[in-house]
């Protein structure tokens, strides 16, 4: 087995979706998860604590990124439009790969509670980078708390209709997630 190959974590996560789809989540072990991707269970242990956190690999750099766009955004941008920054950074880190073990990660999340609940876990923590990342900027909690949940909602949305749509590549993760946005931000203003 190869101990020291490059992408090894990100052969690990798509072993690890790939068995949790075929076999459940419950069933895979860890040991399999590394032979599916040809390293050993040390190499497994120094990427990631446990087969559980395979579903949230990258869940720091998403934080982190979201947090920076909003950062970034013009100094006169409104709340919503300093989340739509974020969004598009934090799409730029989105790729084929991503896109391509989507369906099969949905999949697996619904067949199991663990999962489901490790990624309602997710969403808090990148809602709370969001909203940290807006309350620097000035903004009222109520309101950064607000739009970074709908962040939150844009993104999990943007990204359904960008790896459920077909993969000719013209559709960008950016353009879903703005998007969505957008509809979330209208809707948001027919609740009177």
């Amino acid at each position: 087995m190869a101990r020291w190959e490059p992408g090894a974590r990100e052969r690990l996560v798509v072993a690890a979706v790939d068995l949790f789809t075929e076999q459940g989540y419950d069933a895979t072990t860890v040991a399999q998860i590394a032979e599916r991707a040809g390293v050993t269970k040390s190499t497994f242990f120094r990427h990631f604590p446990d087969k559980r956190e395979l579903l949230v690999a990258g869940q720091e750099t998403l934080s982190r990124l979201l947090a920076e766009g909003i950062a970034e955004a013009p100094a006169d941008a409104s709340p919503l439009e300093a989340v739509a920054a974020g969004l598009e950074r934090a799409s730029s880190a989105m790729g084929p790969m991503s896109r391509e073990i989507a369906p099969r990660l949905k999949a697996a999340v619904a067949a199991s509670a663990e999962l489901q609940e490790r990624d309602a876990l997710k969403s808090v923590s990148l809602a709370a980078a969001m909203t940290n990342a807006l309350v620097v900027r000035g903004v009222p909690d109520p309101t950064a708390a607000l739009a970074g949940e709908l962040g939150v909602l844009a993104f999990k949305r943007g990204y359904a209709q960008w790896s459920e749509s077909e993969r000719d590549g013209k559709d960008d993760l950016a353009e879903c997630t703005l998007a969505a946005l957008d509809e979330l931000r209208t809707a948001s203003a027919s609740l009177g």
